[in-house]
């Protein structure tokens, strides 16, 4: 595994970064392909193993569940200070509400600290604007969890990059503790951050965390093949129904390459999103540890500059999607 720093942080993360929306309970929450806790900690125990030392829940994820079963497995397997946890904010638990208003702030990290069974979380980030808020609220009360010592960072998650430089002119106006970090929605196939996000991270300074790198692993296999959690992931379906004859040809050429260098599908993908400037670690997820340790393993595959202009040329401008 290799590592670098989290942006201007002073935490070194693995090249990759585990998801845990792939962890809860089956009843609880919206998913029911999420793994349960005994099957979730082989998981996780494999990806301490393999090196990755950085984890990405959310407060809403199985209904909570899913941060209870990482911080039980987290305590069992590794020292606190090996490893950089980060969780988010936003989507509605239980009787706590959508939003990001200075009180649900201050409730949720508080239920999240509680089911992980940590003092602190690393980083914890804001999962989607808030338009019923006014952002100064949300970024003076993010402040007041990092001054007490609740969290050590912040981050953001999808948003329109207007909005982004907003908040950290705010930031930065006020004195109030900082977005290091973006999690946006970027691979292959969706290459729309490069526009405008990718540009105002690296001159900010902002370490970028890609979530769904393999496209909700449409990127691993033949094109156009399902799988259950496919046909019953609506999510999904919005960011991905509508592709074009380029994503197809993107697949295609990736496939090329694949067997060009003896690697796999998704190996070529995630080194695809290692070379770009400002990628610290994109999120990774997994359900059997054969497919997790497919995904260490391209941390090791470096892409020739002719390759990667092989899978880029066929690329055409898509709708933005996965936010408001």
């Amino acid at each position: 595994m290799q590592y670098n720093t989290l942006g201007t942080t002073d935490l070194k993360v693995s090249r990759l970064c585990l998801g845990c929306m792939t962890f809860g309970e089956p009843d609880r929450g919206n998913h029911a392909w999420t793994l349960p806790e005994e099957s979730s900690r082989l998981i996780i125990k494999h990806a301490l193993e393999g090196g990755i030392n950085f984890f990405d829940t959310a407060n809403s994820y199985s209904d909570g569940s899913s941060e209870e079963i990482v911080g039980r497995a987290l305590k069992d397997f590794a020292r606190r200070e090996e490893v950089v946890v980060a969780t988010k904010v936003y989507h509605q638990v239980g009787d706590l509400p959508e939003g990001l208003s200075r009180p649900q702030i201050l409730r949720s990290i508080d239920d999240s600290l509680r089911r992980l069974g940590m003092e602190y979380v690393d980083l914890l980030q804001i999962h989607r604007w808030d338009y019923n808020t006014p952002i100064e609220e949300t970024l003076a009360a993010l402040d007041e969890v990092v001054k007490a010592g609740k969290a050590r960072y912040i981050g953001a998650s999808s948003m329109h990059a207007s909005q982004f430089a907003q908040a950290l002119a705010l930031q930065d106006q006020n004195g109030w503790a900082r977005f290091v970090t973006m999690q946006n929605h970027y691979n292959l196939i969706y290459r729309e951050e490069e526009r405008e996000m990718l540009p105002l991270c690296y001159r900010e300074g902002v370490a970028v965390i890609p979530w769904s790198p393999l496209a909700r692993g449409r990127l691993t296999r033949p094109w156009g093949e399902t799988t259950a959690r496919s046909v019953s992931d609506e999510f999904g379906k919005t960011l991905y129904n509508e592709s074009d004859a380029g994503d197809t040809q993107i697949a295609e050429r990736l496939a090329a390459i694949a067997e060009e260098t003896g690697a796999t599908r998704a190996q070529v993908a995630i080194a695809w999103l290692l070379s770009k400037p400002g990628v610290a670690a994109p999120i990774i997820g997994a359900s059997r540890e054969e497919q997790l340790e497919d995904l260490i393993q391209a941390v090791e595959l470096t892409l020739t500059p002719e390759q990667i202009a092989e899978l880029e040329t066929p690329y055409k401008q898509h709708p933005v999607v996965g936010f408001k």
